[in-house]
């Protein structure tokens, strides 16, 4: 019999490591995507890398119709060749539903079957381990296959996921940057009132903003909007002085304590406290920035308006984005209780603050 290799895709890792690659937030509607390509790319990594031929790519991702059902643009993934797709769902509260359990039991399924010899999983999902595991005792390998960040690491991966897995390879950056494109519109395609047709003249098109380099950003306007520092950041919320050792107040530039609200199982709020760097708030403020500008590329004034009216709730996607960027800002699997609550906090603030 001879031998083959299989592609299972987690398409809201790969989309989102993506994005963050190209524009410095992993917010899916910040980019555009040549999906023929992309995973005829991914096809050709994974069949250099085993020397087999792939049976089939499993392409899994949350149904974006009613009950689950796809989209004109799933359904066009679904056409290609050697591409199955296997669609979970969305809450009516917009969380995905069902992706991770049916990876989970393919990857087992189809290691008990021994249908292929190798499985490349494309994905960084911490909760994958105990199926990579049940893969791995029927005799298949799992290896795992990681979208580069800017300095070509593997982004967002679990270390248990790499842990359990056989083997970790990191894709080619120009399989991402030749697929995978940053959202651009022309001004007479801008929502009226948006970022971008506010920037945009004379025909010119408006790119998504990434991420500002230090010397961008010494170099921005005196009339553009100003960043504020981590002392303002600290100032406009209500801080405990943290006492030291010895019984006295809190040095100058040490952690400050704050006060932090979150909800119990009876729904009243509990009182923390918690200690916040410098250095955390000012990731904060450039995970707010960049979510909601990659997010203002396509949203109109009424849009603005709309999720300022539903304060705090923030829209599954941008929190979403907003999590998964701190956790990789920061190193992390987990984002903590307390910087959660910071986060979504200041994204309120920055989204005041900017104009219609």
């Amino acid at each position: 019999m001879r031998s083959h290799c299989a592609l299972y895709v987690d398409v809201g890792y790969l989309l989102a490591a993506s994005a963050t690659r190209v524009t410095g937030t992993s917010l899916r509607s910040g980019v555009v995507v040549s999906y023929p390509d992309l995973v005829a790319r991914l096809v050709a990594a994974a069949e250099e890398a085993s020397g087999m031929p792939l049976l089939r790519v499993h392409w899994y991702d949350s149904g974006r119709r009613s009950g689950g059902a796809p989209d004109g643009a799933q359904e066009a993934i679904g056409m290609l060749p050697r591409v199955k797709l296997r669609l979970g769902r969305i809450s009516p509260q917009g969380e995905q539903k069902g992706v991770d359990l049916r990876i989970g039991l393919d990857l087992a399924a189809h290691g008990r079957n021994r249908v292929v010899d190798v499985i490349y999983l494309v994905s960084g999902d911490d909760d994958l381990c105990e199926a990579v595991e049940e893969a791995q005792n029927h005799g298949v390998q799992v290896v795992l296959m990681a979208v580069p960040d800017r300095a070509g690491k593997p982004h967002a991966v679990s270390k248990h996921l790499i842990r359990e897995a056989d083997d970790l390879i990191v894709l080619d950056g120009s399989v991402v940057d030749d697929t995978v494109h940053v959202r651009q519109l022309q001004p007479e395609e801008a929502p009226v009132g948006s970022a971008a047709a506010a920037g945009a003249e004379g025909g010119t098109v408006v790119p998504l903003p990434g991420p500002r380099s230090s010397e961008a950003a010494a170099t921005a306007s005196a009339g553009s909007e100003p960043r504020p520092t981590p002392a303002m950041l600290a100032g406009q919320r209500p801080v405990a002085r943290a006492a030291d050792a010895t019984g006295g107040s809190a040095r100058p530039g040490s952690a400050a304590s704050r006060p932090i609200w979150s909800s119990s199982s009876d729904g009243a709020g509990s009182r923390q406290t918690a200690s916040t760097s410098a250095s955390e708030l000012e990731l904060i403020d450039e995970v707010c920035r960049g979510v909601i500008s990659a997010w203002s590329v396509t949203a109109s004034a009424d849009d603005r308006r709309r999720m300022l009216a539903e304060r705090p709730y923030i829209p599954n996607d941008l929190d979403r984005a907003l999590l998964l960027d701190l956790s990789a800002r920061l190193g992390v699997y987990d984002v903590d209780e307390h910087l959660r609550y910071l986060l979504r906090d200041h994204f309120w603030e920055v989204l005041g603050s900017r104009p219609s």
